[in-house]
Formats: C-alpha cells, sequence, structure tokens
C-alpha cells in the first residue's frame, strides 16, 4: 500500500514539473506561478522522502 502512495506523489511531482516547464518555456512566464510550482514540488518531495 504504501508503495501506491509514494506513486502517487512521485507522479503528481512529474506533473508538476511538467507544468514548471511549460511554464518557464513561454515568453512571458508568471513568476508567481512557477514559484507556487515549486513550492508544490517541494512538499512532493518530502512527503516521498519521509514515506
Amino acid at each position: 500500500m504504501a508503495s501506491s502512495h509514494v506513486n502517487a506523489l512521485q507522479s503528481k511531482h512529474a506533473g508538476l514539473e511538467a507544468k514548471l516547464r511549460d511554464e518557464m518555456s513561454r515568453p512571458a512566464p508568471d513568476t508567481a506561478t512557477i514559484q507556487y510550482l515549486k513550492k508544490q514540488k517541494l512538499r512532493l518531495k518530502e512527503e516521498i522522502t519521509s514515506a
């Protein structure tokens, strides 16, 4: 059960990474969105490492 939870978290983390790449590749990236996505990624990473 724990491994499926970790897999779900890793999937969410990868999705946030893709959104972050998309936002950063825009001609005028929104810095607030970038900060929000980075914080979300960090929270997920911390949850993955503690699981």
